[in-house]
């Protein structure tokens, strides 16, 4: 399952409401359950939960090339949001992991304050159940600010780094 797929599959989940998805394929399981909505006439009802989607090996055989490629190349979510400055975007963490600037400890970062990055670009890697998830941007621009160190532990829609967008 690539990263297309993926997105195909979220956006349709979406579209028709559907809280509770589940797909097995060749070694790979994909769950995505998302709660129940608030209700305005009850204060006291749950908040609504992000959408998450988890891939997870199933337990019956080998986990599958495309599985371990990309589970979560899931691209960077990348929105703007009311904190940040016009023309700033936010790239959030798509899943829970570990935040790494490198690809390995002895090498430089893959991107820096006041670099310029390219749609495509990887920004960073988290790491997720022992997979290497690389986070690119979705747009172009320039890095004004990382908010994460390498080794530090991410949750899903953390704040990873503020690109300010190309006109």
């Amino acid at each position: 399952m690539d990263l297309k797929e993926l997105k195909e599959i979220l956006q349709i989940l979406e579209e028709k409401e559907i809280t509770d998805f589940e797909l097995e394929e060749e070694g790979m399981k994909l769950r995505i359950r998302k709660g129940p909505a608030a209700s305005a006439n009850h204060a006291s009802a749950p908040i609504l939960a992000p959408l998450v989607a988890s891939v997870l090996p199933s337990l019956g055989g080998p986990v599958s090339a495309a599985a371990q490629a990309s589970p979560a190349a899931v691209g960077a979510a990348a929105t703007p949001t009311a904190e940040a400055e016009p023309g700033v975007t936010l790239v959030k963490s798509p899943i829970v992991g570990t935040f790494y600037r490198t690809p390995d400890p002895s090498a430089p970062p893959f991107v820096d304050v006041g670099d310029h990055i390219r749609v495509g670009q990887v920004l960073c890697i988290i790491e997720a159940m022992k997979l290497m998830n690389e986070i690119e941007a979705e747009v172009a621009g320039e890095v004004v600010k990382v908010h994460r160190e390498s080794g530090q532990p991410v949750q899903y829609g953390d704040a990873l780094f503020s690109i300010r967008a190309d006109r």
